[in-house]
């Protein structure tokens, strides 16, 4: 093996296949990371990852807003899990429904955050969604808090080299890396809810390391069992995964990663205003629940003739199945998921998805242009069915709805990244095509098997621009159109929707003023065309037409002193419907955007231990597009409050001997106790979701 192999693989070694954070088509690393790698490895060697490593170094020089959690944020700040971590990134917006972190609502720019529908999750690089095209909404989460890494969010300037659903942009989850030597870590972790003393037990176990020069191998396994923070949230969540990385010899690379994750939950849901206020820790909705499960593999061939040549052949393909249970109201069906109505029959919304993928690229250096080409094609096949239990005869209809999805989707790009002014500065223009064709089928008895179609198609032109200005000073700017495909929901016999497209532009500065300060800022704009929306009230998709997001986001981070390292953050943010087909709400808000949003955090370090603290304030906002202020006596509508969630820490390291150490912890979550809450979501619609109150943790880690 050369040496120049060596240390890559080395690196990789340290980092895991996650690292690698390319879903489809992108690019090659931004000019201030591949300067980095050249000067490790004494050459240039082509790399074809948009975003690079993540990490600090990377992101100072990224062409775009962007931000990692690192693993020391993850895991030692006393987040409740990884909704939670998020909520120090300027510009993200979190809804904890759970607590237990099985059905994240994140939210990015005044983009809705309900089901993180909004911003392209990605596991190692691969979709999460569990329908990458046409159900993007992450009503299937396969991911647990403690087998992540690094969390990589690239708010803008990537829309070009991912798939679909960036318009918010990308949210990249690095599992745990697979290292150099044989490694164990085991954890355990309590989760105390201090209103109704309820316990989630959470363990997790790692084992993992090179078995020889050329194959690394890795197991994870990651067990939830217990309540979450209300009545009625059973849970029991089991998640494990499997990680290998072969080097075949000099020129070829194998990664591969086999993952099965189970959940089974009840869902509290959604309370109306009155019991809120009576117990906010009650459920009123008895009959809601979630089972779902899913199968993933992905299968990397990283095949590099020379240093400036790579070819990249990335696979995946799931197997998923998750079923909604909820109570409804079949007297009134205007109101079926009034919290305070008693249920008469109890729905399941059963979802079985078979979705591959398949992505070539090659990336070739060629002077100062770095050039990538690539395509790729993604099959889903959906079984989207109803069924109904009436409670007072027990009776079961499994045929309320029987349809059946498929989506066939192709993708192709170029983009050439250009080096110029002793490679200061560097532009990347590109273009994307996408083409989807999603076919329906009514399967129902007695519906003559309708069907319908519907084939859209897209052009997503890019520019990226970074210029190192300074020693101190980077700067960035771009401007990229963006694509949310039509979903099978809005496929009926109801009639079509468009694509929902967006511009984005971002104008931002990176500055390090001294060796321990640094300082960002960031101005984005997000032109919206055909943005979907559900309205609640009458249970249907609408369009909100034309829709404006614009703001600015500041960072500071400052290592105040060897042992004390302080943080800020602030979001202003405006959002504004500009031309609804419905006069009335032209010119008001967009929902669940808060208009400031701030962060602070402080990280003390002496001997052995380590103390955190970090707060997070969230302004008022509306829950729906009319701008409804004063609350409806069914929770359904009216203003959010503000509020202001405050997290800690205090944790130390315990040296056993034989490089065996112990890390204990405690924290305290939301330790104002804070009663936050936001509108309904999914199959309780109507009412009030509280959010985790005062919630203490117990953990403990070895690692050897």
């Amino acid at each position: 093996m050369s040496s120049a192999r060596k240390v890559k693989s080395a690196g990789f070694c340290r980092r895991p296949l996650s690292m690698f954070v390319s879903l489809a088509l992108m690019p090659v690393m931004p000019l201030a990371a591949a300067e980095v790698a050249s000067t490790q490895l004494d050459q240039i060697v082509v790399e074809g990852d948009w975003l690079g490593t993540p990490d600090k170094e990377s992101v100072k020089t990224y062409t775009g807003a962007r931000n990692v959690v690192d693993s020391e944020e993850l895991h030692e700040r006393g987040a409740l899990n990884l909704e939670d971590a998020l909520r120090r990134v300027p510009g993200i917006q979190v809804l904890d429904e759970t607590g237990t972190g099985i059905l994240p609502n994140i939210g990015v720019r005044g983009l809705n955050p309900l089901r993180s529908e909004r911003v392209q999750l990605l596991v190692d690089g691969y979709p999460v969604a569990i329908g990458p095209y046409t159900n993007v909404g992450v009503s299937l989460f396969p991911v647990t808090l403690p087998s992540l890494e690094a969390v990589d969010i690239a708010r803008g300037g990537a829309a070009v080299h991912y798939g679909p659903n960036n318009v918010g942009g990308v949210l990249n989850l690095v599992t745990k890396p697979i290292p150099n030597q044989m490694e164990q870590t085991l954890r355990e972790r309590l989760l105390i809810a201090e209103d109704t003393g309820h316990v989630l037990t959470d363990t997790y176990y790692r084992a993992g390391g090179f078995v020889t020069d050329n194959l690394g191998l890795q197991f994870q396994a990651n067990l939830q069992k217990g309540n979450g923070f209300r009545d009625h949230s059973a849970t029991e969540v089991q998640n494990y995964i499997l990680d290998a990385d072969y080097f075949a010899d000099e020129i070829n690379e194998f990664r591969a990663q086999l993952q099965y994750y189970d959940v089974t939950a009840d869902l509290p849901g959604a309370l109306s205003p009155t019991a809120y206020e009576a117990d906010r820790n009650q459920s009123q909705r008895p009959h809601d629940g979630y089972d779902a499960d899913m199968w993933r593999g992905t299968l990397t061939w990283i095949h590099t003739p020379s240093d400036d040549l790579e070819f990249q052949w990335r696979n995946f393909a799931h197997r998923a199945d998750r079923t909604f249970f909820f109570g409804q109201d079949s007297t009134d069906w205007d109101n079926w998921s009034d919290p305070a109505n008693p249920s008469t029959v109890v729905a399941d919304s059963p979802r079985i998805f078979n979705v591959y993928g398949t992505e070539p690229r090659v990336t070739r250096q060629l002077g100062n242009h770095t050039l990538m080409l690539g395509g790729r094609y993604v099959r889903e096949e959906v079984e989207f069915d109803v069924n109904r239990l009436t409670l007072a005869d027990g009776s079961y209809n499994d045929h309320v709805r029987d349809w059946d999805f498929t989506t066939n989707a192709y993708a192709a790009y170029i983009s050439d990244t250009i080096k110029l002014w002793d490679e200061r500065l560097t532009i990347t223009p590109g273009i994307r095509y996408e083409e989807v064709r999603t076919d329906w089928v009514d399967e129902k008895p007695g519906n003559g098997n309708k069907t319908d179609s519907n084939n859209v198609s897209a052009w997503l032109p890019g520019l990226t621009v970074g210029l190192q200005a300074t020693e101190q000073v980077f700067l960035f700017a771009n401007a990229q159109r963006s694509l949310v495909p039509v979903q099978t929901a809005q496929v009926t016999e109801e009639g079509e929707f468009a694509n929902e497209t967006a511009w984005n532009y971002e104008l931002g500065a990176r500055w390090q003023l001294t060796d321990s300060l640094e300082t960002s800022a960031t101005l984005f704009r997000i032109d919206y065309e055909d943005q979907i929306h559900y309205n609640k009230a009458l249970s249907r998709y609408e369009s909100l037409d034309e829709t404006r997001q614009q703001g600015i986001e500041l960072e500071g981070r400052w290592q105040a002193t060897d042992t004390l390292a302080l943080g800020l953050g602030y979001t202003f943010l405006d959002t504004e419907q500009l031309n609804d087909s419905k006069s009335s709400v032209a010119g008001n808000e967009l929902p669940n955007a808060p208009r400031h949003h701030m962060s602070a955090d402080a990280v003390y370090h002496t001997g052995l231990w380590t103390a955190s603290a970090s707060a997070h304030y969230a302004s008022e906002s509306f829950s729906d597009a009319a701008n409804t202020v004063e609350e409806t006596p069914n929770g359904s509508k009216g203003e959010l409050p503000a509020y202001t969630l405050v997290n800690t820490r205090l944790g130390r390291d315990i040296p056993l001997g034989n490089d065996m150490t112990l890390n204990v912890g405690l924290g305290v979550n939301n330790l104002l106790d804070d009663d936050a809450y936001f509108r309904g979501a999914d199959v309780s619609p109507i009412g009030r979701v509280p959010m985790p109150g005062r919630t203490y943790m117990l953990e403990g880690q070895l690692s050897f």
